[in-house]
């Protein structure tokens, strides 16, 4: 079989997010916000190329300033940007302000209508470029509304038909959603193809429309599809690795000086796929990813704070 060019290529959202420089305060008092770029597929493209991953990239973004800062930053991360659509019809980009009240109160003012990355249509999906990755990585986010979310179903049926494995990570948000029942009928379409499922426990919940969900019953239900590996992260208290054969193995949760919760689960993301990618067992994946997420959580960005291998096992030996 050729060598395939990527790693992986990530699917989805790229955007803008807006983060308070005012801790401890609400956001009605907070006046300085830093920009970086946001959006789960894009922070774990930039967290995988910086742990030395050949990533690319398939998103819409618009012709304006806030398109060329995201472009511009994906391509100084080492990231193919070259299906990357400029949105021609005015669309913008997505914001998303963030308040940091204390390590435990973090909340996100996200502004979602009319965005370019919901924009991206089928016929911007391209084949030949999905062929030539390992993997490809889809996040919730992108199935929210069309057409975004029938390019979502067509790269997962491209990257099915050329042996390419699809890792999911469920990435729920609410904006844009209509109710649980679509997010339901959509996640599940995408979560019984893909090789790898990756989500907190409440968004598997809302994967499944329940309240309270039991592991063992989620991945019974899903290891009747396609799925090889679901990983369910439960905050501090560490995630679980299911395997189709039946393993069941448990990541600790790493101890970090946490200055705000966002950010922790696409740095997750990021290293999990890059231990696996690299041959680790699932054990050292959860580990990787447990320890990349412990230092996003204690720095003021998420795509800028993604960490690099040395820091990741650096951590991992100290809190051995």
């Amino acid at each position: 079989m050729a060598e395939k060019k990527y790693d992986l290529i990530a699917i989805g959202r790229a955007c803008i997010d807006l983060n308070a420089v005012e801790y401890n305060r609400p956001m009605e008092e907070t006046v300085t916000f830093t920009k970086y770029v946001g959006g789960s597929p894009a922070n774990i493209a930039i967290g995988a190329s910086k742990l030395g991953l050949s990533c690319g990239f398939i998103g819409k973004v618009p012709d304006d300033q806030h398109g060329r800062f995201i472009t511009g930053f994906m391509k100084d991360a080492g990231i193919d940007t070259s299906n990357m659509v400029i949105d021609q019809s005015g669309k913008k980009t997505g914001l998303a302000f963030t308040e940091i009240l204390s390590p435990e109160e973090c909340s996100i003012l996200m502004y979602r209508d009319e965005v370019a990355d919901l924009y991206l249509d089928t016929d911007e999906i391209s084949e030949a470029y999905i062929k030539e990755a390992k993997n490809i990585v889809v996040s919730g986010t992108g199935l929210a509304q069309s057409p975004s979310r029938e390019a979502v179903l067509k790269a997962v049926s491209l990257a099915k038909k050329n042996d390419v494995k699809v890792i999911f990570e469920l990435d729920y948000r609410p904006y844009t959603w209509k109710n649980s029942e679509e997010v339901s009928v959509y996640y599940s379409i995408v979560a019984e193809q893909a090789d790898v499922v990756i989500g907190t426990r409440d968004e598997f919940d809302m994967l499944e429309n329940i309240e309270g969900g039991k592991n063992e019953e989620t991945v019974a239900y899903l290891f009747q599809h396609a799925p090889e590996l679901i990983v369910i992260k439960h905050g501090v208290e560490g995630s679980y690795a299911y395997t189709k054969a039946g393993e069941v193995i448990r990541g600790t949760a790493y101890k970090s000086n946490v200055l705000k919760t966002f950010g922790a689960g696409d740095s997750y993301a990021a290293a999990f796929i890059y231990a696996l990618i690299q041959g680790k067992t699932i054990q050292e994946a959860l580990q990787y990813g447990s320890a990349s997420a412990a230092i996003v959580v204690s720095k003021h960005s998420s795509s800028e704070a993604m960490p690099t291998v040395v820091e990741i096992e650096a951590l991992m030996k100290e809190q051995a």
